[in-house]
């Protein structure tokens, strides 16, 4: 009997098994569906989540925006400029050797007595007042990331001004760097320049052979500019040129200077530099020619500091307003410099991309080397 009963409950469990297994297998499907959903829901969640964090993020640099650069335009153009115009002060705030970086990733010739860079927009090479970081200060830096730890410091052979961009030799040593000085000192060293200037000089092609002087400039607010010291002067009686006396601080300046293109009120420039005297370039294009170069406010007046005053077609073509133009960057470059060290070396630098830039939307086409 109890054989019997056992063999019935037995046999009464196996379709309850199979019953088991079916529960079990039906649960499983819907706790792994359950899972499922839960899982999708769980990602809905998390995207859901990520949106509205972006969109907070975004508010957040509005905000910011508005508390903090309240004078940061949503136009591009305009933003472009106020970029440039914050560059100087960026790399003022950077350590040392971030700096001494940038130089190196600007290094576009290196042989056993030289190093030449593409000197950056805005970056002094002298150290004065107000003045943190220049390129005079990180030279040992940029010699042991370019050689070893052990590398002698580079050091200066010419300069550039702050503003202008290109082409700058640095010796590997000191006997190097007084052959290059006495290069330069005895115009052994050919430099061209390009500049984007306003207006056309007439003549397209010529030289500027007009001595150059530091003067005060009384005005409201009194500074220092250079200046021409001609040695001639139109007589106001019968227009007759006249000789005059020679003023004894002034020192002889001479540009060469070739149109290469011009549209938009503007024109590309090619430079060569005869002597070099401070801001010979600038003065000699402003005083001498009429055609300031672009971004160029301080000779851009005489009597005053001011923004430079641009053509409407100019403005146009720059999308820029004339309340923003104090913002645009000097556009002068060191384009190319022919060094004779032995064999004569021909370096070249493109220009920065904000005269490329620039250079396009004025429509001035580069005339090819």
């Amino acid at each position: 009997m109890a054989a019997a009963s056992g063999g019935g409950v037995r046999r009464w469990w196996r379709p309850l098994a199979g019953l088991g297994r079916v529960v079990r297998t039906i649960c499983s499907s819907r706790r792994a569906a359950a899972e499922e959903l839960r899982a999708e829901e769980l990602a809905e969640r998390l995207r859901a989540r990520r949106s509205d964090e972006e969109k907070r993020e975004s508010r957040l640099s509005s905000i910011s925006g508005v508390l903090f650069s309240p004078q940061i335009p949503k136009d591009p153009a305009q933003r472009w400029v106020r970029e440039l115009a914050m560059l100087s002060k960026q790399l003022q705030r950077v350590h040392p050797n971030v700096l001494a970086k940038v130089l190196k990733e600007e290094t576009v010739y290196q042989n056993e007595e030289i190093v030449v860079i593409n000197k950056p927009y805005g970056l002094p090479v002298h150290g004065g007042p107000g003045v943190k970081n220049c390129i005079a200060d990180v030279l040992p830096i940029l010699a042991k990331m370019l050689e070893n730890m052990k590398a002698e410091p580079l050091h200066l052979c010419h300069r550039l001004d702050k503003e202008t961009t290109g082409v700058m030799v640095l010796a590997r040593s000191k006997e190097a760097a007084e052959r290059i000085r006495l290069l330069f000192k005895t115009r052994q060293v050919e430099k061209i320049y390009w500049a984007i200037s306003l207006g056309d000089p007439d003549p397209a092609e010529g030289i500027v052979e007009i001595p150059i002087v530091e003067k005060e400039v009384q005005s409201h607010q009194s500074h220092y500019k250079m200046t021409l010291a001609p040695n001639y002067r139109l007589s106001p009686e019968d227009g007759k040129v006249v000789k005059i006396r020679k003023n004894r601080n002034a020192e002889s300046a001479v540009t060469r200077y070739r149109l290469l293109a011009s549209s938009s009120a503007c024109s590309l420039l090619e430079l060569q530099p005869i002597t070099g005297v401070k801001h010979q370039i600038r003065v000699h294009l402003a005083y001498g020619l009429g055609c300031p170069i672009l971004g160029d406010h301080k000779y851009s007046h005489w009597s005053k500091l001011a923004p430079q005053k641009l053509p409407e077609i100019t403005l146009r073509r720059l999308k820029l307003e004339q309340r923003k133009a104090r913002h645009l960057p000097l556009h002068l470059h060191a384009h190319r410099l022919s060094l004779p060290l032995g064999e004569r070396i021909d370096l070249v630098c493109k220009p920065p991309l904000f005269f490329q830039k620039t250079l396009k939307k004025l429509e001035l086409d580069i005339a090819k080397d």
